[in-house]
């Protein structure tokens, strides 16, 4: 038996996964399937390089679609408005100090399929997010990264 894992997400998170999951059963999938058809229609399976990649793809597109299946079916939407800043929590925004370089730095935290690190959107499953949780304000906290460990101040806590 495997173990239920809940995925936190947005709203709009969840429907951005339920558009996705849409495109590829209806469009991609279907597309994969003609693709093996006609390598099919090629003749020898045995040495057919186009029939193997199609297959291949084919592979790839149904585990994308049983993850995305399996994150839907096991989502659970977060409210932001019912949001708790007083300790830092998934869907916080924690403006933060490296005190190593001294740089202020913003992360806000987020489920795992809506992590964007171009607009500072960390998945809770990172290093950095699995420190900070639980932390308040004022706290100082060694973080171990691949890197080595980064010592933050949390400077605030927000939504």
């Amino acid at each position: 038996m495997t173990d239920i894992k809940t995925h936190y997400v947005t709203k709009e998170g969840l429907d951005k996964l339920k558009k996705e999951l849409e495109q590829l059963t209806t469009v991609e999938r279907p597309s994969i399937s003609m693709q093996i058809a006609e390598a099919r229609d090629k003749g020898d399976l045995s040495e057919n390089a186009e029939y193997d990649a199609a297959k291949d793809a084919q592979g790839m597109l149904e585990m994308k679609i049983a993850k995305l299946q399996d994150i839907i079916r096991n989502a659970r939407i977060i409210d932001p408005s019912e949001i708790d800043t007083s300790q830092v929590q998934i869907l916080n925004t924690v403006k933060l100090l490296n005190k190593k370089i001294n740089k202020i730095v913003k992360y806000t935290i987020v489920a795992e399929s809506e992590a964007d690190i171009k607009q500072n959107k960390i998945s809770v499953e990172t290093p950095i997010a699995k420190g900070l949780l639980g932390k308040k304000a004022g706290d100082i906290v060694d973080i171990q990264v691949p890197s080595g460990v980064l010592t933050f101040e949390i400077l605030e806590i927000t939504i």
